[in-house]
C-alpha cells in the first residue's frame, strides 16, 4: 500500500518552506501580527491563562503546523477537528460594548490565518530563502486547505500576494495596540523562564523577539509605538541570522521534538527530505 503523503505532499510549496529554522522567527512575528486585531487577542487572553502558559501555547501551535504539513491526512483531518471543536466552545466579551462573541467566527479566524501564513512567508524570503513570486503565490494557495481545517471556506481565503495584500489593506483600519496587544509584546520581551535560564533569554530569546518584531510592517510598529531598524538592516540581519541557522546540520534539527519531519520521512522515504532546491520542481 502507498504511504499516505498527508494533505500537502513533498511536492508541495509548504513541505519545503516549513522544515526551515526561520520559522520560529515567523512564528513569534505572527503572534505580534495577531495581537494587533483586539477582538482576536482579546479571544485568547479571555479562554487561557496566556501569561502562565505561552510557552505551552506556542509549542502547541508549532505541534499543530508541523503535523498538519507532515502528518498523515487522517492526523491532518484530526487535529483541525479538535481546533474547530475547541473554539465553537469559547466566547469573550468586548468590555466597551458589553458584546459577547465566538472566537470561531470567520474574520477572527481569517485574521489569525493570515497573520500566521504571511509570516511565514515574509519571513523566510526576507532571510534569503530562494522562492520566486510565483512559488509564493503557490504558498499561498496551498494554504486554503489549512485554512479548512480550522474552519474558514477556502474560497473567502487569500489565494495569491495580490489578495493578501488587499487582504490587510482592508483590514488595517480594524487594528489597534491595545492593553492585550502590549501584554503579548511583554510576555514576547521577557517570557517567564527558571532564574538560570534568565542570561540565555537575554542572550538568545531576546534577540529572536526583537528580529521578529522589527519585520513587522511599518504601521504594526506605529500602532505598538516602538521604533525599528531601518527595512534594509533588519533584513540583513534576517539574511544573517538565516545562514547561521541553516549551518545547523538539517538532520540534528528535526530530531528536537516531536520529529515531524523525520517521521515524514520514514513513512514515505528519504526522498520525501525537505530541501529549498525542490520548490521550483
Amino acid at each position: 500500500m502507498k504511504a499516505d503523503p498527508g494533505l500537502f505532499g513533498p511536492t508541495s510549496v509548504t513541505w519545503q518552506l516549513h522544515g526551515d529554522p526561520m520559522m520560529w522567527v515567523a512564528g513569534v512575528r505572527a503572534l505580534y501580527l495577531q495581537a494587533l486585531h483586539p477582538r482576536a487577542v482579546r479571544g485568547v487572553m479571555q479562554n487561557s491563562d496566556f501569561r502562565r502558559d505561552a510557552w505551552g501555547r506556542l509549542m502547541r501551535t508549532a505541534d499543530f503546523v508541523g503535523t498538519t504539513t507532515y502528518g498523515t491526512s487522517e492526523a491532518a483531518e484530526k487535529a483541525g477537528a479538535r481546533v474547530r471543536r475547541i473554539h465553537r466552545m469559547l466566547s469573550a466579551t468586548d468590555p466597551d460594548t458589553g458584546e459577547r462573541y465566538g472566537v470561531d467566527e470567520p474574520g477572527l479566524l481569517l485574521w489569525v490565518h493570515c497573520a500566521e501564513i504571511d509570516s511565514y512567508l515574509h519571513v523566510l524570503r526576507r532571510s534569503g530563502y530562494p522562492l520566486t513570486d510565483a512559488a509564493a503565490d503557490r504558498y499561498l494557495a496551498e494554504h486554503r486547505v489549512s485554512a479548512r481545517l480550522v474552519g474558514l471556506d477556502p474560497d473567502e481565503v487569500p489565494a495569491d500576494r495580490a489578495d493578501m495584500d488587499a487582504y490587510f489593506e482592508k483590514t488595517r483600519p480594524e487594528l489597534a495596540a491595545g492593553a492585550e496587544a502590549h501584554d503579548v509584546d511583554d510576555f514576547l520581551l521577557r517570557p517567564p523562564v527558571h532564574p538560570l535560564l534568565v542570561p540565555a533569554r537575554a542572550l538568545l530569546w531576546r534577540r529572536v523577539a526583537h528580529l521578529a518584531y522589527a519585520s513587522l510592517p511599518p504601521y504594526a510598529h506605529e500602532l505598538y509605538g516602538r521604533r525599528a531598524p531601518e527595512p534594509a538592516a533588519v533584513t540583513r540581519q534576517l539574511r544573517a541570522m538565516g545562514t547561521l541557522l541553516r549551518c545547523v546540520p538539517a538532520r540534528l534539527r528535526w530530531q528536537l521534538p516531536p520529529k515531524h519531519v523525520l517521521r515524514a520521512m520514514a513513512r514515505l522515504g528519504p526522498e520525501a527530505r525537505p530541501a529549498p532546491f525542490k520548490v521550483g520542481r
